[in-house]
């Protein structure tokens, strides 16, 4: 772990595993078995569970719960607040409950106080609006927004909004496999 900034009141277990170039910050906790990649930032009061497997570059906002079952490849953002959920059914009486797992696939961002329902996959560079609530599996690229999350668009790679051609409307890029769906 060279070139790692822990903060003084981040809890991190030696059993974490945590890449270079990586900081977490104040009251950050980072369970056993953890893996964060490299260059990534873990903000403020973020929950790291254990296992919990985060890629390289990743940005997690203040007040982010990361719980076991979720994978977050490389480049990902979570923004403040967000949250996930790693329990289909659950009880604080059940003892025998199962993990369902949710995978965040590169690029992709969840905007503030977004809930992710477990046993998902949000696709590459898809973006989830602020207060979403995503109940269903996401296509790479898509635009989310609301309570049940639906998609309203289609987002570049660099994070704009595509038009109806399937441009973008910040670098130009085309996409016109995207273009095409809305046919």
């Amino acid at each position: 772990m060279s070139d790692v900034f822990i903060h003084e009141t981040a809890e991190v277990s030696k059993d974490a595993v945590i890449g270079d170039g990586t900081k977490i910050w104040n009251q950050a906790q980072v369970r056993e078995g953890a893996k964060i990649g490299s260059n990534c930032i873990i903000s403020k009061n973020v929950y790291i569970d254990e296992q919990v497997q985060i890629g390289s570059g990743v940005k997690v906002q203040n007040n982010v719960n990361v719980y076991h079952g979720v994978t977050v490849e490389d480049d990902v953002f979570l923004g403040p607040s967000m949250t996930f959920t790693n329990d289909m059914y659950p009880r604080a009486f059940n003892a025998d409950w199962k993990i369902s797992e949710t995978l965040v696939k590169m690029g992709a961002s969840v905007g503030a106080n977004a809930t992710i329902r477990c046993g998902i996959t949000i696709g590459e560079y898809a973006t989830i609006g602020s207060g979403s609530v995503v109940t269903k599996d996401v296509p790479a690229h898509a635009l989310m927004v609301g309570n049940p999350a639906r998609r309203i668009g289609w987002v570049c790679k660099c994070g704009f909004r595509l038009d109806e051609s399937g441009i973008c409307e910040n670098c130009g890029e085309r996409y016109e496999t995207l273009a095409e769906k809305e046919k």
